[in-house]
């Protein structure tokens, strides 16, 4: 199955893991920011148990723009279960010389408002920063006490579609649909992540997701910052002990903190390297 359909939002979907107001949710067209996940979602909730939300999932397929979804399906990454499902409904793709854009086909966007993802900077400045760091702090307060007063559906929208200070914040939620949603956003970068992978106190599955999602361990960053993480699971970190350089092998090996069956691989593997070297 391609990567493009494949989300950690999209996965609890499919693993049954979605309570029936999400999956409501999802059916109205209202949850997914990028229309390959919109598309997925309402393909995969075609088949809901619940026949209101298969209802509601019709309903909003038949409100998509015709001509804009064939045009969508023309597009050389969708995913081929997307395409067949609508094909099997007597769409069929469209090639179009259009940009290619991930806006959804259907924009029912009620997220709450919030504000644009500031520009954290690097630290550096004088101490007039320090008012602005006050600033700061009481609007994080605010932000917190706003994210919790809303519903676990708002949470996921404001996951997805809010601010960088929103998604700090909801990727330690308890609800793992919230943290996941989180890491199913578009705005969510790489630096974000690595600071996740670091993080003590988020669920395993966060760590668990991004330790196994393929474009995000490409960062050596990431891979360390998960490695020395004590909160991943275990069978994550052994996967990446043969991606650490030496130095880092040799840290992790003496590392009070790691996990027992991580320190012995991570000596095995620097017996392995005197032993070539030998």
């Amino acid at each position: 199955m391609e990567s493009s359909y494949c989300t950690p939002l999209l996965d609890c979907f499919r693993r049954g893991e979605v309570a029936p107001d999400i999956r409501m949710m999802a059916a109205q067209g209202v949850l997914a920011p990028r229309a390959q996940e919109q598309l997925g979602l309402l393909v995969l909730l075609s088949n809901d148990a619940d026949p209101a939300i298969r209802a509601a999932t019709e309903a909003t397929i038949a409100r998509i723009p015709r001509l804009d979804l064939a045009r969508f399906l023309g597009r050389p990454d969708v995913a081929h279960e997307i395409r067949d499902f609508f094909a099997g409904r007597g769409v069929e793709p469209v090639l179009s010389d259009a940009p290619l854009t991930d806006e959804p086909l259907l924009d029912a966007d009620e997220s709450p408002p919030h504000d644009p993802d500031p520009d954290p900077g690097d630290g550096s400045g004088d101490a007039a920063d320090g008012e602005a760091g006050e600033a700061g702090e009481a609007r994080k307060l605010a932000t917190i006490q706003r994210l919790a007063l809303m519903t676990v559906s708002e949470k996921i929208k404001a996951a997805m579609r809010g601010s960088r200070e929103e998604r700090t914040i909801l990727i330690r939620d308890p609800n793992k649909l919230v943290s996941l949603a989180v890491l199913s956003s578009p705005k969510v970068n790489e630096r974000e992540v690595e600071s996740y992978a670091k993080m003590a106190n988020v669920s395993e599955d966060v760590l668990r997701v991004i330790g196994t999602t393929r474009a995000w361990t490409k960062s050596y960053s990431i891979v360390r910052s998960l490695a020395f993480n004590p909160k991943a699971p275990i069978a994550v970190s052994m996967t990446l002990v043969s991606r650490l350089v030496e130095k880092d092998v040799r840290m992790i090996s003496m590392d009070r903190n790691i996990a027992e069956p991580v320190k012995i691989l991570a000596r095995k593997a620097l017996q392995a390297g005197r032993s070539r070297r030998g």
